[in-house]
């Protein structure tokens, strides 16, 4: 026969599992629920961070100062082109050195704006918006009297 506390023994151990498995599938089910709202914030988070970057790329964009061939003051535009700087230049059989007194420059920037290595500002595209208005006689006689 069976000893009397071996019995109790294995009752007690089986409503014990009973109770813990009990215990342990509500807390299995809340923390299915804590990583399920874990996860919808972290997408919410990396929902605003992008939207976070894009404002911010959105706002630093118009507060940066014009672009090399803008011109806001005036409200018009001024493009700048290499090839059509270098062709005005050879039109009149002028040095990059004499081109650049006539821009108000040195004849290097102008050798440099010619190859597209640099690009001239906005007051500098005034001035040789300036220049190009300019014909042979008058390119003479700006160069005659600097």
């Amino acid at each position: 026969m069976p000893n009397i506390a071996s019995i109790l023994k294995a009752e007690i151990s089986r409503v014990a599992r009973k109770e813990v498995r009990a215990e342990i599938e509500t807390l299995k089910k809340a923390s299915v629920a804590h990583r399920a709202s874990i996860a919808e914030l972290r997408r919410q988070v990396n929902a605003l961070e992008k939207e976070l970057r894009r404002v911010t790329k959105e706002a630093t964009r118009p507060a940066a100062t014009p672009g090399p061939h803008d011109e806001v003051a005036a409200g018009t535009k001024r493009r700048f082109s290499a090839t059509r700087l270098a062709a005005h230049r050879a039109k009149f059989g002028l040095s990059a050195a004499s081109y650049g007194q006539l821009v108000g420059v040195s004849g290097q920037t102008i050798y440099h704006w010619e190859q597209g290595k640099a690009r001239p500002r906005t007051a500098q595209l005034k001035n040789l918006a300036a220049v190009r208005e300019l014909g042979a006689r008058d390119i003479a006689q700006r160069l005659g009297t600097q």
